[in-house]
């Protein structure tokens, strides 16, 4: 079998970060074609980056009408930085718009993926493992949210499951369309999506098998470093208390203000096979290949 390319749409919010397109470069190293969304300001921009760099991106423009109708979750308004949560919000319709079923959305600071094999993390180059993440996540009626764990997190000094269920899913997320949420906050809306479909009875699946070099959060300049976590994490950590306190603390780790989120509760959500599913009884590695390096 060859390698397969994904089904559904491929998106990136960015902003002030047209010199780096980190993701950008990952995925055209995959042969992936997708789409970045940025203000109008900087569209121009951002098509002359993609021109010189030869990406396989559409640049497309941000209805800024997204950033009037947005739920910020608290009282500064537009006084201070939105976030990406309206870009989201557009990426999530446009995708509707377009006629698909789910979308991906990434951040614009990933720096490459990778496959979970026997422990240990192997750069993948290969299109097909978003196909992979989708066609599991079609396997269900009831996920809502899917996406590829952090790379940090994978421990190879320990098994780890190819999949975990009902956790935040974050950075890099399959979302499924038509469902009846948006995102919201102007901090933390992962976490805030992630529970709001959890409380509703919508399961999440956070894969193992595939992940992602996400940069460290204030790392590179533009983006949400500039304007949004130059005054550190205390804001962001409250904000979900006060969305989610039956299941937040704010907590103090790694010489900073963090939240912590209590999980448990949905563990016990099943993933509900769709009726007259048929699964092959043998391995599908969708046309990838393990190749050792020069």
């Amino acid at each position: 079998m060859s390698e397969v390319l994904p089904q559904f749409p491929l998106y990136i919010p960015s902003k002030g970060r047209a010199e780096y397109m980190i993701t950008s470069k990952a995925l055209t190293e995959m042969g992936v074609r997708h789409s970045i969304v940025v203000e109008p300001q900087e569209v121009q921009k951002y098509k002359e980056s993609v021109a010189r760099m030869g990406l396989l991106t559409r640049v497309v423009e941000l209805n800024m009408d997204y950033k009037k109708q947005y739920n910020l979750c608290d009282n500064f308004g537009l006084t201070k930085s939105t976030g990406s949560g309206p870009a989201r919000n557009f990426i999530w319709d446009h995708s509707i718009s377009e006629g698909y079923k789910f979308h991906w959305i990434m951040d614009d600071n990933i720096d490459g993926f990778y496959r979970m094999h026997r422990n240990e993390r192997i750069k993948t180059k290969s299109p097909s493992m978003w196909r992979a993440m989708e066609d599991f996540v079609l396997r269900y009626s009831n996920v809502g949210m899917a996406g590829p764990n952090y790379a940090m997190f994978a421990f190879s000094s320990r098994a780890m499951p190819p999949y975990i269920t009902n956790t935040r899913i974050y950075s890099c997320n399959l979302i499924r369309n038509d469902i009846p949420f948006r995102w919201r906050g102007r901090y933390n809306e992962d976490t805030i999506l992630s529970l709001d479909m959890l409380k509703r009875g919508w399961c999440t699946i956070q894969f193992n098998a595939f992940l992602q070099k996400k940069l460290r959060t204030q790392t590179i300049k533009g983006g949400n470093t500039d304007e949004l976590y130059k005054d550190g994490t205390k804001d962001k950590s409250e904000m979900l208390k006060r969305e989610h306190p039956d299941v937040t603390e704010v907590v103090w780790k790694y010489q900073r203000i963090h939240h912590q989120v209590d999980y448990t509760p949905f563990k016990k959500m099943k993933l509900i096979r769709r009726e007259g599913l048929k699964i092959q009884n043998s391995v599908n590695n969708y046309g990838m290949k393990l190749k050792k390096k020069p």
